[in-house]
């Protein structure tokens, strides 16, 4: 179906953690979607890509939001935060994704 082929190695470093939070379960629950960080370079195929092949499930459609960071005080000095690229990956129905036990 993808006429495009992406390099194993990049696609395992695409995403970087599942984002596990109030926001990211209520999204999850409504839209049958799952929200991970993933890399400042990454694009919507290349993530769409990573999930099918990391998680051997269907993909609907990919969503990302691009994250300020914020400036933050360290003691006398000010620092920022990283900034961040978070990806919602809604999944086509009936298909699951289980984040707990990678049992496959």
């Amino acid at each position: 179906m993808s006429a495009v082929k992406y390099d194993e190695g990049r696609l395992m470093a695409v995403l970087v953690a599942p984002i596990v939070s109030e926001k990211a379960t209520m999204v999850a629950e409504k839209n049958n979607s799952v929200t991970f960080r993933v890399l400042q370079n990454a694009t919507k195929p290349e993530i769409k890509a990573a999930v099918e092949l990391m998680f051997k499930v269907e993909v609907k459609g990919v969503s990302v939001v691009n994250i300020k960071g914020k400036s933050k005080r360290f003691g006398r000095s000010m620092g920022r935060r990283d900034n961040i690229r978070k990806a919602y990956v809604t999944l086509k129905a009936g298909q699951e994704l289980n984040l707990s036990g990678e049992a496959a």
